[in-house]
């Protein structure tokens, strides 16, 4: 992007320019750094129109300004051209030439892009708060050709221009400097001061080469191009000094007109400043400002209004004047909270800036720390019932926590975001870890916990039903053996065995001893004995009893099936009965509650062996 000269200004002939800027002293008020002050000069008539300064000599060495301000696309003012030879550079960039926020600028000569001079090594850095206040010269000399300059501000690389440099001056015989005057309008009182503000024009001709460039300064803030008539609404005296350069690079020797302004109508203002905070320093890819911040406020008060009384700012609770940017140091996280007050009293809304510092020296290191939290309703086993939820908590002072990860039950890493809930009874096992903005990981940590299902308040009963089968004779006695299977049922949840089906086989029953035994035999006796209640007989291996498989039935849906088994007598010395003895009862299956037996007149409340042993004489 080619920076041109002022458009009007033409090579050959005379031209004439009229043109208007709006100096810095406006109603937008800068109090964080006070602009420099001329020496006011001896006032002059109200309207001043100077007549053009006499023919100058060419200067041996000439001036070539620069200045930068709040942006970042393009230098303020800038020569085009300029004349083989020793030059002074003049580069400022500070308050007065509309820096407000303190940013940095460089004026740096290219010495490597092809199809430019290189002659020139040129790199000036200038900040409104360095020691020279923003405003640098330096010796160079130019030699025919073209330079390429840019500002090396990360960031800034929009702003850039040409100087093409003539040996000649680029005006053949041309050695006239411009003529140059300046006016002053605007409403005057009775003592020709200028009420509310006024206007000034600078009008420059050049007879041979053509005007390349003007500039003013005004009240000691600096030389800036002018572009176009500007005014001045400061109320006070004024010094206004002005100059003209044509193409050859001749330069008008500078002038000067006084002026004053006073008020104007007084309207009371009732509005309050607008404050902003400018944070400054070396930021790295997460937001954090490694080593140091600073913090600069900025605050301006409406056109017209009042005008800027203070800036504060507060730190850890304690409101302080704000005169100069404000660095931190000292790692962790910083809130600045800040206001500004108008002449007039009004004071803006108190804002505030949050950021972090970190050490810059000293990378981090340090794995973040993580703790798991394991929440829900217990028993009084220390089992979760129903569900159990996981929150995990973790923890970085330095660089700060970037992710969270958990493992459940071996299922693989997943990035936690939200406290996890569980409901799958049984033991879980839940793995965690931390990572921070370096990449440090802390080491895993394992925490384990129970689920158990809820209680669904079961206080139903299973019901029981017995059948008996086999061959049975003409008399419905069983021939040879019977069944009993013995069903218990209960409606139970799906994750229970709703039903338990036993079966017991009974053998064929012996006949007791007939009572017609000899007379040296003693009546036989029968005993029988039962397991106590507390301690059931485990079911024979004959019985079967299903259930859903790999299910484990809760105490209170259990079924259980009762057996029982019969035997025959023990021998005896005493002679078997006769045909004609009495026949033994055919035993009788009875159901019950809980169980059933199918033995040879022997029925019993839990399992047990029923035996007939023989009398002892």
């Amino acid at each position: 992007m080619e920076r041109r000269p002022c458009s009007g200004y033409g090579r050959r002939g005379t031209t004439r320019l009229v043109a208007a800027v709006v100096a810095g002293l406006t109603a937008a008020t800068v109090v964080s750094v006070a602009p420099a002050t001329a020496t006011p000069l001896p006032a002059s008539p109200a309207a001043v129109g100077l007549p053009a300064a006499p023919a100058a000599e060419v200067a041996a060495e000439q001036v070539l300004t620069w200045t930068a301000g709040n942006s970042v696309t393009d230098y303020l003012s800038f020569p085009a051209t300029a004349t083989a030879g020793p030059a002074t550079i003049v580069f400022e960039n500070s308050i007065a030439t509309g820096n407000t926020f303190g940013m940095s600028h460089t004026l740096t000569f290219d010495t490597s892009t092809a199809g430019y001079n290189h002659d020139v090594d040129l790199n000036i850095l200038a900040s409104p708060f360095d020691a020279n206040g923003g405003l640098h010269e330096a010796e160079v000399t130019f030699t025919e050709g073209t330079y390429r300059y840019f500002c090396a501000i990360p960031g800034h690389g929009e702003m850039w221009g040409e100087l093409v440099v003539t040996g000649d001056g680029g005006g053949g015989d041309d050695t006239t400097a411009p003529s140059v005057t300046a006016t002053v309008t605007g409403d005057q009182d009775g003592d020709g001061a200028y009420v509310g503000g006024a206007t000034v024009t600078l009008d420059a001709v050049d007879d041979g080469s053509g005007v390349a460039g003007v500039e003013y300064n005004l009240d000691g803030a600096g030389w800036t191009a002018y572009t176009e008539p500007f005014s001045v609404d400061a109320v006070g005296e004024h010094s206004l000094e002005f100059r003209a350069t044509d193409e050859a690079g001749n330069t008008s020797e500078a002038q000067t007109a006084t002026f004053t302004v006073v008020e104007g109508d007084v309207v009371e203002d009732t509005t309050a400043p607008t404050v902003s905070a400018m944070l400054m320093g070396d930021m790295n890819d997460h937001g954090q400002y490694v080593g140091s911040a600073q913090v600069m406020l900025h605050a301006e008060d409406e056109e017209g209004g009042s005008g800027v009384d203070s800036i504060e700012y507060q730190v850890d609770g304690q409101w302080m004047p704000y005169t100069a940017p404000v660095d931190f140091t000292e790692p962790g996280e910083h809130t600045v909270s800040y206001r500004a007050t108008d002449a007039a009293g009004n004071q803006s809304q108190v804002r505030s800036t949050t950021f972090t510092v970190i050490e810059g020296d000293e990378p981090d290191t340090t794995a973040p720390t993580v703790t798991a939290e394991v929440s829900g309703t217990e028993d009084e086993n220390g089992a979760f019932v129903g569900s159990a939820t996981a929150t995990l908590t973790a923890t970085d002072d330095a660089s700060g926590v970037e992710t969270v990860e958990y493992d459940l039950d071996g299922a693989g890493w997943a990035e936690y975001t939200e406290p996890v809930v569980v409901t799958e009874p049984g033991e879980h096992t839940l793995v965690y870890r931390a990572t921070d903005a370096e990449g440090n990981v802390s080491e895993e940590t394992v925490t384990t916990f129970t689920v158990v299902a809820e209680d669904n308040g079961d206080t139903t009963a299973p019901t029981v039903a017995t059948e008996l089968s086999g061959t049975q004779d003409e008399n419905g006695a069983y021939v040879g053996s019977a069944s009993v299977m013995v069903t218990a049922t209960d409606d139970a949840p799906a994750s229970h065995p709703s039903s338990t089906t036993s079966t017991v086989r009974a053998g064929p029953s012996t006949p007791r001893p007939s009572s017609s035994t000899s007379p040296a035999s003693t009546p036989s006796r029968t005993a029988r004995r039962t397991r106590p209640a507390t301690s059931p007989r485990p079911a024979p291996s004959r019985s079967t009893s299903s259930s859903p498989t790999g299910a484990t039935p809760s105490p209170r849906r259990s079924a259980t099936a009762s057996w029982a088994r019969a035997t025959r007598p023990a021998s005896t010395s005493a002679p078997r009965s006769s045909a004609s003895s009495r026949p033994t009862p055919t035993p009788v299956s009875r159901p019950s509650s809980t169980r059933s037996t199918a033995a040879s007149g022997c029925r019993t409340p839990r399992p047990s062996r029923c035996a007939t042993r023989a009398s002892t004489p």
